[in-house]
């Protein structure tokens, strides 16, 4: 029987429901699959010491790594190469160690919000969108926005200075004037003119628990897609539905994701809607 042992790094992982996803959809393909969570908190390290981590994994005889927050940047400088996407992006959540032993980055966030923004808000209006987060992950969400056809893509950071860096890269990408950035203090205004906001901050999951702004902020014109999936069903998510918003969970992105680098770890293909079904039992129980 093959075998494939992979990892997950990250902080305040602890939680993290890929492990039973690979280990469920490696069970119907008839492979043995052992997913491990490498904890940043846990190990007492950070986001410098990724690349060591990577270094370390490939040494005991890891097949590959997914990447999470804090590390999807910091992790670039340590591989060997990267995918087309992952170099646009700049950022990688997903590591592929070959038969040489070289590592390969990959970027399977965007694809995996691509296609859960297409099944859970279909025919949601793309005029005005204003993301929260401007990191790894707010990277590769901006890029599928924009892929999406987002007309203008407002970004929001707690670092001004990174929410720029990457609306300058997205319209070096995309074209002038889809995506600019604004301070935080003038997020009332962009979310009173937004058709949907796009959530990517740590913000609500597990360990960050909260809303990243006031509710008062919320309108019913505004949908709300989150790329937290643990909890699945976040404070922002909650406080958005209670005003009348439509609202998409972070568990269709996490599941896509995933069903993508499961076929870069494994050379199978996945089902998404047989790992969906994982998803809602694994969260139920």
């Amino acid at each position: 029987m093959t075998s494939y042992l992979i990892g997950l790094i990250g902080s305040g992982i602890g939680p993290s429901l890929s492990p039973a996803l690979h280990e469920r959809e490696a069970d119907h393909h008839g492979l043995r699959l052992v997913y491990r969570t490498l904890d940043l908190d846990r190990l007492g390290l950070g986001a410098g010491d990724v690349g060591e981590l990577v270094r370390t994994a490939r040494r005991l005889g890891y097949n590959g790594l997914n990447i999470t927050h804090p590390g999807k940047q910091t992790v670039i400088p340590h591989l060997d190469g990267l995918s087309g996407d992952a170099r646009a992006l700049g950022a990688v959540n997903t590591v592929v160690f070959g038969a040489d032993g070289r590592s390969c980055g990959h970027n399977t966030d965007w694809s995996g919000f691509t296609r859960s923004f297409t099944q859970g808000l279909e025919g949601a209006s793309t005029r005005r969108v204003v993301q929260l987060g401007a990191g790894g992950a707010g990277a590769a969400v901006a890029h599928a926005m924009l892929t999406l056809g987002a007309d203008r893509l407002t970004l929001v950071d707690s670092d001004p200075g990174r929410a720029s860096a990457l609306a300058a890269d997205l319209t070096a990408r995309f074209g002038a004037d889809r995506a600019c950035a604004a301070p935080h203090g003038e997020l009332a205004p962009l979310l009173a003119r937004a058709d949907g906001l796009v959530h990517a901050t740590p913000m609500g999951m597990a360990h960050h628990p909260g809303l990243p702004f006031s509710a008062e902020l919320l309108h019913p014109g505004l949908w709300i897609a989150d790329v937290v999936y643990r909890p699945l069903d976040t404070e922002l998510l909650r406080q958005g539905r209670a005003v009348g918003c439509r609202t998409l969970d972070g568990g269709g992105m996490a599941v896509h994701q995933a069903a993508h680098a499961f076929r870069l770890f494994t050379g199978c293909e996945p089902d998404p809607d047989r790992m969906l079904a994982h998803m809602a039992t694994l969260v139920a129980a």
